[in-house]
């Protein structure tokens, strides 16, 4: 059987009736209602199907013989072969009513749909419950079965626990985000979905031998393709086969989200406190107090003001216009608000001294410093903050204004919260300052010049608040004509984010410089973050970019994709794997997609940023960017980063941006390579490899100097390691390069002086005098040495 709730006749929903003596119908999909002769009331006096699975607490199951002796319960004789389920729902503390299923399938409701509808019915009861503390906050009715015979709010699966494989029906997939064309039947394809922290809940239920029999409810969260967060509701049960254990897991799933209550006052103290928490200045603390003033409660006029020793500095005034506020205001009136000192304003003196909040209702009488600010009613907060009176807020009525006591409370917390924003938002200055130049001194200054391809990138603070978030972007040339790029964002805004960003930067580069793979890079990286022990996360994006060839790997570490722009000025999404971010599982696999860049293209890797904020959705941000890129010119990659950010001016978050214009390399570099083996002549075959090589490239009046070279390094890394060693032969458009690699990591030093005597140290002098530059990098447990000798440029072939 397909895992599907659906697929009966009809649903009933009857609850219990406020004066406790009639369950009465609230809800039906389908015909229950209609030609099924279901009562629109049942009396709890009166026997029925209904009732005795409500008294009992037991589910009902009854054949179409067995409704026979109900026959008083139907409002018309019941179709032939109809048969009946009656789920009681709560629990024995409380019965909130029962679920009613219709079936007309021949031989009744079979055993698996009967688990599933009990599981159905724990779904609709909590349901209920949260339904009922939503409709006490003031929230309008809202179905909890659905609309029409086939509406769904609902999903169902089935799953093997012995293979993983699972059967999960069309709206379990809508729920968890997966195209239906797209899902493999494999439970790890839906736990993909699920937020890190979520998934050790779910794997208790998947994994075999972890879930004893019996039932399980639970909620977790998924991540959609959108980045948006979703709560479901999980209800399941195991299915034990004999004494082999479990067998199967039945479950349906629910969006969590709907069965929660309307916010209620104490869930509005709870979003000021929430909207305070990201306000970083004292406009912005102003600005959230009078939105949720004047949109909660009809205020006319706010007036917020700080305590600067003997004085009262104001600092948000609304309405801003003077004429709206008393005349003596106005003497004071200086570059923007006014200031006076405490003792001109009696009223708010003594509110001061006492701390306590001050109600005064209307046409009440004050001093002439504070008539007419509210006429209708006037609130006068203290502002408390550490131990002390930190401001004070005026909130005032023009029309008579009635003070419950729920208002009273809600002023009183509301001063709470914007004390301690004042203090926070003073305090944040400082802080600002420095994590401004912590990431600044931590990001690249220059990017470095690129064979076959130019890379530029741009980083822009938030448009609003002053905390600086751990978005990065890295450049690195690596070995081959390779080049990773990177871009990144750390969890948060503060110093601390920034500082995670400068050492995930640092743990990057020193790990692709290495020599590793783009998978290991990330993984390594990972355990990083996971070992130091810090509450935050990283996103990432790594690019491996092969500038010969134009071909590209890809790692994504929770991270938005990259854009890709077409050389005719197209745009496309790359669709590339990627595994969570850094920081959160420490055995977390990274895969890695391949895509080839034409020439002429660009190749796009940015922040949340620049694509998502409060006034702009994910999906439209990314459209919006694949715009710009389209319409941009190539030629010049610069304009092209600017256009893309003048584009979306509006931020609420940091902007990095990295752009890469891959034009290809119009003479390739030629390559050749050779293991040396540990024989007493190997110099000797190293050099005669060499020999050959370079008069098959046509370098024959070079042979000589690079010989040498040859020589020198072969014979260090002989002598002074073990293990392989291996000579690499590199000719690009104006240099040769000469790289021996062994296992040892020690880097070799060039002494300083030798004298006459020295045993060793004369062969780094002669690489230092014959070759333009040389050097040493570490290479996977091991070294690569090199030097390069300059040649005259060759042309195109």
């Amino acid at each position: 059987m397909r895992a599907r709730v659906p697929g009966f006749a009809g649903i009933a929903l009857y609850v219990l009736h406020e004066d406790a003596e009639e369950l009465r119908l609230a809800e039906t999909t389908g015909q229950a209602g209609g030609r099924y002769g279901l009562s629109q009331r049942y009396s709890l006096s009166v026997r029925s199907p209904v009732t005795d699975a409500f008294r009992t607490g037991r589910a009902l199951w009854l054949s179409p013989e067995e409704m026979a002796a109900y026959r008083g319960s139907w409002t018309d004789r019941p179709p032939a072969g109809m048969s009946l389920g009656v789920l009681p729902l709560g629990g024995e503390a409380e019965r909130l009513g029962c679920l009613v299923v219709v079936d007309e399938t021949e031989g009744g409701v079979d055993p698996d749909r009967r688990d599933f509808l009990e599981l159905y019915a724990d779904q609709i009861a909590a349901g209920l419950e949260a339904e009922a503390d939503r409709l006490a906050a003031g929230g309008t009715p809202r179905p909890l079965l659905g609309h029409g015979p086939d509406a769904q709010l609902t999903g169902a699966f089935t799953l093997e626990v012995s293979t993983g494989r699972i059967d999960a029906d069309p709206r379990v997939l809508e729920l968890v985000d997966i195209a239906p064309e797209e899902f493999d039947g494999r439970v790890e394809s839906l736990l993909t979905h699920t937020v890190p922290e979520d998934l050790p809940a779910l794997m208790s239920i998947v994994e075999p031998g972890q879930l004893a029999t019996g039932s399980r409810l639970l909620e977790f969260r998924i991540r959609r393709g959108t980045g948006e967060l979703r709560w479901l509701r999980l209800s399941c049960r195991v299915l034990v086969d004999g004494a082999d254990g479990p067998e199967r897991v039945l479950g349906v799933l629910d969006d969590a989200s709907r069965l929660r209550p309307r916010a209620d006052e104490v869930s509005r103290v709870q979003r000021l406190s929430a909207e305070l928490a990201n306000a970083v200045t004292v406009r912005d603390v102003g600005r959230v107090v009078v939105s949720a003033l004047r949109d909660q409660r009809g205020v006319s006029r706010v007036a917020l003001a700080e305590l600067e020793a003997d004085r009262l500095v104001v600092t948000v005034l609304d309405p801003p216009d003077p004429d709206a506020w008393p005349e003596s205001w106005r003497s004071e009136w200086r570059s923007e608000w006014p200031d006076a000192p405490r003792a001109a304003l009696p009223t708010l003196d003594a509110a001061l001294r006492d701390g306590q909040p001050q109600i005064w209702p209307a046409d009440s009488a004050f001093e002439s410093s504070l008539a007419g600010i509210g006429p209708g009613g006037l609130a006068v907060l203290p502002l408390p903050a550490d131990g002390r009176t930190v401001g004070i807020c005026l909130v005032g009525w023009d029309e008579p204004h009635e003070f419950e006591p729920e208002e009273r409370s809600l002023l009183t917390a509301t001063a709470g919260l914007v004390g301690q924003a004042l203090m926070r938002a003073h305090a944040l200055d400082a802080e600002h300052e420095l994590a401004t130049m912590l990431q600044r001194s931590l990001l690249p200054r220059n990017l470095p010049e690129l064979p076959g391809g130019v890379a530029v990138a741009r980083y822009l603070p938030a448009t609003v608040g002053l905390e600086v978030g751990g978005d990065w972007y890295d450049v690195i040339l690596l070995a081959d004509g390779h080049v990773a790029l990177v871009i990144g964002d750390v969890q948060g805004h503060s110093a601390a984010a920034a500082t995670i960003m400068g050492q995930m930067r640092t743990a990057i580069r020193a790990y692709a410089v290495e020599g590793h793979p783009p998978d290991v890079v990330v993984s390594h990286a990972n355990r990083l973050l996971v070992g130091m022990e810090t509450d935050l996360f990283a996103t990432c994006c790594y690019v491996d970019l092969d500038m010969e060839e134009g071909t590209a790997w890809f790692v994504r570490a929770g991270h938005l994709p990259p854009l890709l722009r077409t050389p005719d000025g197209g745009t496309e999404q790359l669709e590339v794997g990627g595994g969570p971010p850094l920081g959160v599982l420490a055995d977390a696999e990274y895969p890695m997609t391949q895509y080839g860049l034409p020439p002429g293209g660009v190749l796009a890797l940015m922040t949340d940023g620049l694509v998502e904020s409060k006034h702009l959705q994910l999906e439209d941000g990314i459209a919006q960017v694949r715009d710009l890129l389209g319409a941009a010119d190539p030629a010049d990659a610069g304009r092209v980063a600017d256009d893309v950010l003048g584009g979306i001016p509006r931020r609420d978050d940091d902007v990095a941006l990295l752009l890469l214009r891959y034009d290809g390399m119009e003479v390739r570099p030629v390559r050749a390579g050779w293991t040396v083996w540990r024989l007493p002549d190997a110099v000797m075959h190293a050099r005669r490899y060499t020999a050959r090589t370079l008069r098959a490239w046509g370098l024959e009046e070079e042979i000589d100097v690079v010989l040498l070279v040859v020589s020198e390094l072969v014979t260090n890394a002989l002598v002074h390691t073990q293990g392989e060693v291996r000579l690499d032969l590199t000719y690009a458009v104006d240099r040769l390069r000469v790289a021996v690699r062994d296992q040892s990591p020690r880097a070799p030093v060039k002494p300083a002086t030798v004298d006459w005597e020295a045993t060793g140290g004369r062969g780094l002098m002669l690489v230092d005098a014959v070759t333009g530059t040389w050097g040493s990098v570490p290479l996977s447990g091991g070294k690569q040495v090199w030097g390069e000798i300059a040649l005259p440029p060759r042309e195109p072939v």
